[in-house]
């Protein structure tokens, strides 16, 4: 009984997930489908965070290297010095916000994958700002349900695919596919929907120019400051901040203190970070913005 428990550990410790991935006789990588992808993705983000790190990336980078190897070498095999070197190399390489974990549109750069599903994860023009998300949202929110559910979502990636192919090539059965895996990856409380905060990994935007170190401290924060927050959600250039540029910059503001909000919560954000302003006429002002950036400024970080 020992004997044959002892041997069932020692084939799952050999057993080598990406090995089957990899052609047996040039050790390439092949090129994975959608649902390959996801398969990889949750079976090394073990505790289903959204990111591969700590122990998990250390696991994926031992069976990555090991499954090249044409022989069955155990994943143990690379030692803890080369480990480091290779996790440095890596991350260097691959992990583009240097937060020192992967996520799946960094995963996405490093496998081969199927041409179509690819390019839901790679934009050419990241979003500049939140006021061009709030815009997207507000276009494929058609039903202004404060989500957008399994068709919206498919809507947006034909013409996600459409804009970056070119062309409309791929079929209705492949959306569907591409939707479901989509809602599997971002969905994190699994309601078959996607909120505002989920939709906002999908969709990410350049920066969340609120977080720059500037703004932790009212000392430092200059006009040249405040004019360049004004200039970044004034995308009309009107000289007020309203409707979807608003809704950016309340966005922006409410992910400072929370990461999982959806279209309510921003709704009662709005009605309480701007009473402080006497905001009345759906407009922010230079001079209202510059209250609520000094107010945000002596808020110590551990309470924003």
């Amino acid at each position: 009984m020992e004997a044959a428990k002892q041997k069932r550990v020692n084939v799952e410790k050999a057993q080598n997930f990406m090995r089957q991935y990899r052609d047996p006789e040039s050790r390439e990588l092949k090129k994975l489908s959608a649902h390959q992808f996801m398969d990889v993705w949750s079976h090394y983000d073990k505790d289903g965070n959204g990111f591969i790190e700590g122990t998990e990336l250390d696991g994926f980078l031992r069976e990555f290297v090991a499954s090249a190897n044409p022989t069955e070498v155990n994943s143990e095999a690379l030692t803890d010095e080369m480990l480091d070197e290779l996790k440095s190399c890596f991350l260097e390489a691959y992990d583009d916000n240097q937060d020192g974990k992967i996520d799946i549109r960094e995963l996405a750069q490093l496998l081969p994958m199927e041409e179509n599903f690819l390019l839901l994860f790679r934009f050419d023009n990241p979003l500049e700002s939140s006021v061009e998300f709030m815009k997207i949202w507000r276009e494929y929110d058609s039903d202004n349900s404060g989500y957008i559910e399994a068709d919206e979502l498919k809507n947006f990636l034909r013409d996600l695919l459409k804009e970056a192919k070119h062309n409309n090539d791929v079929s209705e059965e492949r959306l569907i596919e591409y939707t479901d895996i989509m809602l599997q990856v971002f969905d994190a409380n699994k309601d078959g929907r996607l909120q505002l905060s989920e939709m906002a990994k999908l969709l990410p935007v350049k920066e969340n120019f609120l977080c720059r170190q500037v703004f932790k401290g009212a000392k430092n924060l200059t006009k040249e400051d405040i004019e360049s927050v004004f200039s970044l959600y004034d995308r009309d250039n009107n000289g007020s901040i309203e409707n979807e540029e608003l809704r950016g910059f309340l966005k922006d503001l409410l992910e400072l203190a929370k990461k999982d909000y959806d279209a309510q919560d921003l709704k009662d954000f709005e009605e309480t970070i701007l009473q402080g302003v006497g905001y009345k006429d759906g407009k922010i002002s230079r001079k209202e913005l510059t209250m609520i950036l000094l107010t945000l400024a002596k808020i110590p970080p551990n309470e924003q």
